[in-house]
């Protein structure tokens, strides 16, 4: 048996009160059909932006450890830039090469007008810092939106599902529980779906938000004691 069979049997023995997931979808209205599809789509995708932001913080805070252990271990600042602009840095060591790169221009360029390398060096350091954060952060509104907006996306598929079962009851004019069950399960899933988009979604975009306040702060802290070392080494060659 392929994948494929293998899936549909899945789907189909997962039931819910005597019904399979695939019929409450096949049996609901075309809007509540458009609701759990869009519902479903929003869920496939937050979890694909969890995955690769779970990779890019954790490359992140690895790659800052080992920088940082680098930076400390009392290796020249030239060796180490020298090794680190040849090759692509992200977080903590992108902010050393920006500033190193500015501090060697502005002091190769015209050692007269030392003044201003401090201001522009931490100038080129705050843009690093946004351009890294902005890296980091992209596509968390996303989640913040599912996050937000899901369940009651998922409610009003519950809710057209409901009309849609009272219309029946009315036409068939039959309130026993067969006639009503069917309309009620499809219409509970919108809002399960929902729920479904929801939850991972805002659980992630919190946990996310956490991680990069902390990346935000340790970059922060790293400018902090490069711009006080920019600052020794203008007032040694003062």
């Amino acid at each position: 048996m392929n994948p494929t069979d293998l899936a549909k049997e899945a789907i189909g023995s997962a039931t819910v009160g005597g019904f399979s997931f695939l019929e409450l979808f096949l049996q609901a209205h075309v809007v509540v059909q458009i609701v759990m599809l869009g519902l479903l789509i929003a869920s496939v995708w937050s979890w694909a932006i969890v995955v690769e932001k779970l990779v890019a913080f954790r490359r992140a805070r690895r790659e800052s450890e080992y920088f940082e252990n680098m930076f400390w271990s009392g290796q020249s600042l030239d060796e180490l830039y020298g090794a680190l602009s040849r090759s692509k840095t992200i977080t903590t060591a992108a902010l050393f090469v920006a500033a190193m790169r500015e501090w060697k221009r502005s002091v190769e360029g015209n050692i007269q007008a030392l003044g201003g390398i401090q201001l522009r060096v931490d100038k080129v350091m705050d843009v690093t810092i946004n351009r890294e954060m902005e890296r980091l952060d992209r596509r968390l509104l996303f989640l913040a939106t599912v996050g937000a907006t899901a369940p009651f996306v998922g409610l009003f598929g519950t809710v057209w599902g409901i009309m849609t079962s009272f219309q029946a009851i009315a036409v068939s004019k039959n309130t026993s529980l067969v006639v009503v069950a069917p309309g009620i399960a499809e219409a509970l899933f919108a809002t399960a779906l929902g729920l479904l988009a929801a939850i991972p979604a805002v659980i992630f975009y919190n946990m996310f938000s956490a991680e990069s306040a902390q990346i935000s702060h340790r970059l922060e802290a790293f400018a902090d004691e490069f711009s006080a070392i920019v600052s020794r080494q203008i007032d040694v060659r003062s």
